[in-house]
């Protein structure tokens, strides 16, 4: 009855994927006594994976509701295919990215960070885009002044991320006017001159549009995925696909789309208005083949937030926005995550030979 029950649990599909968890080794001690299931410890890939109930229950289903069910959360590593990649003390690296400007890009990742840090992960996030830096504002911090020691740049820490950008590095209101080389060298002196110590996720805010600095860091980091934000406009998923095609040509891997301002949602009564049409980046991510990860509506709060310089993932958690986005990086987290245990169990034959 014991050996039944336990591959009954194996057989158990993880929420929404085709693996099951004894696919995914997941299941990593079952306790029996007199032919009944007693305690099940269950091991989730990532602190951000929020699924114990919907796997308890699952379990609970197999077995009987008399069975302790535990989890046990460490963050894995996805897998690098560069040698000498820089942040290699970082076990995921995750690109944020967008076709054109004014689509919430910089909200989506400082908030995405943000999230996964409130859910037990460290985080860092690396501010890219070098024309127009806004997570030091996002943040609170941009009257930061760096500092050096032992000749590496501490970056700057706040609602528990680390940060670095070129915004440190300018006067307000001055303009960036660089060069490709120059773009490489700075963006090469972020990653390698930096003490970012050791992270479960950078997130990457990219330049919009598919400059300089997106090529750059393809070359010199392992990027684990990439998340491709738009707003629910025709003009702006058109943009988007632009982005898309350009990360499939430097063959760095993309998770899916973010549909930001997906539909304004009233933070007194919850009266929902598609005020920029909706399930636009549902119709253009089914053309590309990719998922859509998240639809993040918008609302005063949000805005809120933004001036205040704290993310709206802390500043107003049971708003719209903050719930749609903290479920936005659970899920982005969970995929990094299920995708790199697949591959590290895919590598444990070689490795034992």
């Amino acid at each position: 009855m014991s050996a039944e029950l336990k591959e009954k649990l194996n057989q158990i599909h993880y929420p929404g994927r085709p693996e099951t968890l004894g696919d995914l080794q997941l299941i990593k001690e079952a306790e029996f006594q007199e032919g009944n299931c007693k305690r099940v410890v269950i091991y989730l890939p990532s602190p951000a994976i929020q699924r114990e109930d919907e796997i308890t229950q699952l379990v609970h289903e197999v077995v009987g509701d008399q069975a302790k069910v535990e989890f046990q959360k460490s963050q894995i590593t996805t897998p690098t295919g560069l040698s000498s990649s820089l942040l290699a003390s970082t076990k995921n690296i995750i690109a944020v990215a967008s076709g054109k400007g004014g689509v919430g890009k910089s909200t989506i990742a400082c908030n995405l960070g943000a999230a996964l840090a409130q859910m037990g992960c460290k985080v860092g996030i690396l501010d890219a885009d070098v024309y127009g830096p806004s997570q030091p504002h996002l943040l609170g911090v941009a009257d930061h002044v760096l500092k050096i020691k032992e000749k590496r740049i501490l970056p700057a820490e706040a609602h528990g991320l680390k940060m670095m950008s070129m915004g440190f590095l300018m006067k307000p209101g001055q303009a960036v006017i660089w060069r490709g080389p120059m773009l490489h060298g700075m963006m090469n002196q972020f990653c390698k001159d930096v003490e970012w110590g050791e992270l479960d996720f950078i997130i990457l805010d990219l330049p919009p549009g598919t400059g300089d600095i997106s090529l750059s860091l393809s070359q010199i980091i392992d990027i684990t995925t990439s998340v491709i934000v738009s707003t629910p406009q025709d003009l702006a998923l058109d943009v988007a696909t632009k982005a898309v095609e350009m990360f499939r040509k430097l063959e760095v891997p993309i998770m899916g789309l973010v549909e930001n301002m997906s539909f304004y949602c009233c933070p007194e009564c919850g009266h929902r208005d598609d005020i920029f049409n909706h399930g636009g980046a549902t119709q253009a991510a089914e053309k590309l083949g990719l998922p859509v990860l998240g639809e993040i509506p918008l609302n005063s709060e949000l805005r809120k937030a933004g001036d205040a310089g704290v993310p709206a993932t802390i500043h107003s958690p049971e708003s719209a926005p903050a719930l749609a986005l903290k479920k936005l990086a659970s899920n982005i987290a969970e995929r990094v995550s299920l995708n790199a245990r697949v591959l590290e169990l895919q590598s444990e034959p070689a490795n034992a030979g």
